[in-house]
């Protein structure tokens, strides 16, 4: 019994590895984009592909990649993962031009969606006990969460010494260890389920979300276009037939009915939105620490940290939270902290505000940890158990979209913001810096117009939680036991 209590949790350990790459890739660039933008001067639109296609990438394909999985093998599953993942991220590495990196980006986040469901479906297996199988499922989310908070600390502390690509080089290592110990630690897991994967769904989910925001980032960074009205009404036209088809399928991607419960409205609004504010609020004030304060970017990163413990924290403690005042109470705490922590950013300017971007993170980081913490379960808990697979399924997909929306959208609104106050003398702040010869009033005046842009996309994010925090105490129950639904006959 000792030896295999041991085997299982070394083999938590193996599971965690490619894990905790899923996450830490999907914020590790937040600091690493200025570097970035200096080699291969990606124009706005593309600065912002670069950041996010590899979370719409692992977001869209989700859900596929968890019935795959179940059909021909969890574990061939992970290990095909996760080796292209590392080849993604060598190619990545090396990338000679925006183009490139966009789709060796896009590479990664395909494989990292072949890693998570088949990871905790590997996990289950190993901790066939459902007390131990829980700590393990809490590690494996406390990892997750850690992967997030701390990957602009470590892009920051490896571009004080390495070039850009090393930000990609990192994972090869930790792609190595699992490579050769999950073979021997892991075993095979197979579902029973005959679902089946509509690769019709899989494209118009994929193509329309990418279309609609390319059509919202080339209107914000070039202004209307044919275009980007083309592009952005094609992309929804794709999405809403995705949702029709939905309705007539077996086995759907999304069951869109789950919908009609409020408190699973909640849980999965609360799982997109907050990380939209952290993965936009990461990523502008990375951009406002380097290049408007001029701060050196292992400064930066170090000013990150608070934050990372708060956020990483509160993700471990908030099961202990939740027994004591309630899931209700708990997602209140977490909207309004996060709001809270949003609007301390307004307080930032061209010539300080490092101190506001710390207490920022430590208020907000609160609520992140939260979020990460309790939605998956208060998704699960609103359905029948019959759902209980669909509804963590979407859960995880909106974690996932959300990190990628709020760059999307969020620096979309920040990049339309400088374009209307800034200078007028090149799309972007760093290019606008870049310029020979650029006079110091029209820097300054670039300078404002970011920061001004920052301002906008926070304020939106802050009004945006103070809403869902109001809903929440609305429509969420008071007891828990009504969080509960009984099974459907």
């Amino acid at each position: 019994m000792t030896r295999q209590h041991n085997r299982a949790w070394f083999g938590l350990l193996v599971i965690l590895c490619p894990v905790f790459l899923v996450s830490m890739d999907g914020s590790i660039l937040f600091l690493a984009m200025p570097r970035i933008s200096q080699a291969l001067t990606p124009t706005a639109d593309q600065a912002l592909w670069i950041l996010d296609v590899y979370g719409f990438a692992v977001g869209s394909l989700l859900i596929a990649f968890g019935t795959i999985g179940d059909r021909y093998g969890r574990l061939k599953l992970l290990m095909i993962g996760a080796a292209v993942f590392g080849g993604a991220s060598t190619a990545a590495a090396f990338a000679p031009s925006p183009e490139l990196l966009i789709a060796f980006r896009a590479l990664m986040g395909l494989a990292g969606a072949t890693l998570l469901p088949s990871a905790l479906a590997v996990l289950s297996e190993l901790f066939p006990d459902p007390r131990r199988r829980a700590r393990a499922i809490g590690v494996f989310a406390a990892a997750f969460a850690a992967g997030f908070a701390i990957g602009p600390v470590v892009g920051g502390v490896l571009l004080e010494r390495f070039s850009w690509g090393s930000v990609f080089l990192v994972n090869l290592p930790v792609i190595v260890v699992f490579l050769a110990l999950a073979p021997v630690l892991l075993r095979e897991v197979r579902a029973t389920s005959e679902g089946c994967v509509d690769a019709l769904s899989v494209a118009l989910s994929a193509v329309g979300l990418l279309l609609a925001i390319y059509g919202v980032k080339h209107a914000a960074a070039e202004g209307l276009s044919a275009v980007a009205v083309a592009a952005g009404i094609a992309g929804a036209g794709l999405l809403v037939w995705f949702a029709r088809r939905q309705r007539g399928l077996d086995h759907p991607l999304i069951e869109f009915s789950l919908f009609r419960d409020r408190v699973f409205t909640i849980a999965i609004v609360t799982g997109l939105l907050p990380l939209a504010a952290w993965s936009a609020a990461a990523y502008l004030s990375g951009v406002h620490l380097q290049s408007v304060l001029g701060l050196p970017v292992l400064h930066a990163a170090l000013l990150a940290l608070p934050g990372a413990a708060v956020l990483t924290t509160f993700c471990v403690v908030t099961p202990a939270l939740v027994d004591r005042i309630g899931k209700r109470a708990a997602l209140v705490t977490c909207h309004f902290s996060i709001a809270l922590g949003l609007a301390l950013l307004l307080m930032t300017g061209v010539t300080g505000g490092a101190g506001w971007y710390v207490a920022s993170t430590v208020v907000a980081g609160v609520g992140y940890g939260i979020s990460f913490s309790v939605v998956a379960d208060t998704a699960v808990a609103a359905v029948p158990a019959e759902r209980a697979g669909a509804a963590g399924a979407i859960a995880e997909t909106s974690n996932e979209i959300g990190n990628a929306l709020g760059i999307a959208l969020m620096g979309s609104l920040a990049a339309l913001v400088f374009r209307l106050a800034g200078p007028g003398l090149a799309p972007t702040l760093g290019e606008t810096l870049q310029l020979p010869g650029i006079a110091p009033t029209a820097a300054v005046d670039a300078k404002e117009a970011f920061v001004a842009g920052l301002h906008t996309a926070v304020a939106v994010l802050s009004l945006l939680h103070v809403a869902l925090g109001i809903l929440a105490l609305r429509w969420l129950p008071q007891s828990e036991k009504a969080l509960v639904p009984q099974a459907s006959a």
